[in-house]
């Protein structure tokens, strides 16, 4: 069986898709790609278990939906699994039904966050053949191929029809066992698409790893609006061994020289421990700089030395409001405090903090939205933070914000485009216009006299130039993906 892992193209005049490896979708002006890693754990495992496999990223590859559907025609493939998101599932269905045309022998699979909340879905708006629940593509991927191939049960999580009928072989379930399965095999998920890209790397080439499925902070299910908690309902981490072993192959096989392991929360602890004492230990601190996401209020100031001296460098928070109200409602489990406090212990240990902050929460004024760009303004100005990213809350279905939403009658559409953060969707005391100028006046905080002074006083080298450069770039884009006047946008595929 010959299996195509793949992104289609999907063309629009509203930027490039953010999809892979996203726990929040958005189209961006400024191009960024994420190295997909579940979907990247998947081809490797279908190939060492020996299925020919294709690695298709059209969207990576910048491919146009004309010259991708022409390959397809061309293709010998005998299955092509694509993952979705909310903003992205109409298209796909388009996509779907198009290629079905072509070539009506393929089976078409879907798979990711939006098909698990709503699966029997795309089964009737699609010619879908297949829909795999939960966010263990590799080993969901794997199961089906081996029951299509084999005639072996299906696997919990599958979705498919019988005859007329929508029939499913049950709730998925987690699978655990992620250091079962090696190293993801990067030639053939062609990594290198993704290492300059991407505004995580100050030093490139840069990749991904993913130690953890997902996050840890599993009080009450975790944060309210995050996907991924729903399609990894079970905390799952490989070993700090592991870890290390795939850090020494990406640097010495591949010559990587940043790493942004994209865990929901990056462990603490004892694997912390192990791992950046093993960093040290091998001699990987003086090769390659490490990145991670992390939660106010996680560490001490002694483990953010300690990674200091393992050499990480970014360090990604979600601190999304400077509202204590909001983020007890979000479950966070931390405080404005907690944020101030985190920045403060990163920074002093020499990392570089990024956060991401959202606006347009349905119960948040206005002036409780400027706070959180009052909030990130001062950040930036002690020198506490480095960069910014800004958002609209969505409430992605399965999420308990979504929930939440269609119990207090919040939402504003259930038409799957508009999720796409370029407006509102859930009613609030703000218009989608007041909140996209937000999203720009988060982006505009970093705009300090002695943010920029330390800024431009800190550049040693030519490398630090073209990272200042890049940020730049990425920043101008962020505020034309937020532009307050913004008219619809004109879809090619």
């Amino acid at each position: 069986m010959k299996i195509a892992i793949s992104y289609p193209p999907l063309e629009s005049s509203k930027g490039t898709p953010l999809l892979s490896q996203n726990r929040q979708f958005q189209w961006f002006h400024a191009p960024t790609y994420i190295y997909p890693m579940m979907p990247a754990y998947a081809a490797t495992l279908l190939k060492r278990k020996g299925y020919e496999v294709v690695w298709d990223d059209a969207i990576a590859a910048r491919l146009s939906f004309k010259t991708w559907m022409a390959q397809f025609e061309r293709s010998d493939w005998n299955l092509i699994a694509i993952e979705s998101k909310t903003p992205t599932i109409k298209k796909y269905w388009k996509i779907i039904d198009h290629m079905k045309k072509m070539r009506p022998d393929i089976l078409v699979v879907l798979m990711g966050d939006h098909v698990t909340a709503f699966p029997q879905e795309s089964l009737e708006k699609s010619q879908v053949d297949y829909v795999l629940t939960g966010g263990d593509f590799d080993l969901n991927l794997l199961n089906l191929a081996n029951s299509l191939s084999q005639k072996t049960p299906f696997r919990p999580g599958v979705y498919y029809r019988q005859g007329s009928e929508i029939v499913n072989s049950g709730p998925f379930q987690s699978l655990a066992g992620i250091q079962e399965y090696g190293m993801i095999d990067r030639d053939l998920t062609q990594w290198h698409r993704y290492s300059i890209y991407n505004g995580n790397y100050k030093y490139l080439p840069g990749t991904y790893t993913m130690i953890g499925r997902d996050c840890w902070w599993r009080r009450e299910g975790g944060c309210t609006f995050c996907s991924w908690t729903t399609i990894f309902p079970k905390w799952q981490m490989g070993t700090a061994e592991h870890l290390l072993e795939e850090v020494d192959e990406l640097v010495h096989k591949y010559g990587v020289r940043e790493i942004f392991d994209d865990t929901g929360t990056f462990p603490g602890g004892r694997f912390l421990q192990e791992f950046c004492e093993g960093m040290i230990r091998r001699g990987l601190h003086k090769k390659v700089v490490m990145g991670c996401n992390m939660k106010p209020a996680a560490l001490d100031q002694d483990q953010y030395h300690l990674m200091g001296k393992a050499n990480f460098r970014f360090i990604l928070y979600g601190i999304e409001s400077a509202n204590d109200k909001t983020l007890e409602k979000l479950n966070k489990g931390n405080t404005v405090q907690d944020i101030r406090d985190a920045m403060y212990m990163a920074k002093r240990a020499g990392l570089e903090p990024h956060v991401t902050c959202m606006v347009g929460y349905p119960w948040e004024t206005k002036e409780e939205a400027l706070e959180t760009i009052r909030l990130t303004k001062d950040l930036f100005d002690r020198g506490w933070i480095d960069t910014l990213q800004a958002t609209i809350v969505i409430p992605y279905p399965g999420t308990e914000l979504f929930r939440q939403a269609k119990e207090q009658g919040w939402l504003l559409t259930e038409d799957w485009d508009d999720y796409d953060m370029r407006k509102q969707v859930m009613k609030g005391p703000l218009t989608s216009e007041e909140v996209r100028r937000l999203s720009q006046g988060l982006y505009k905080s970093c705009f300090t006299p002695r943010y920029l002074f330390r800024k431009l006083s800190h550049i040693r080298s030519v490398e630090d130039v073209k990272f200042y450069y890049r940020a730049a770039r990425q920043v101008v884009g962020h505020l034309m993906d937020f532009k307050p006047k913004q008219k619809d946008c004109e879809e090619l595929t």
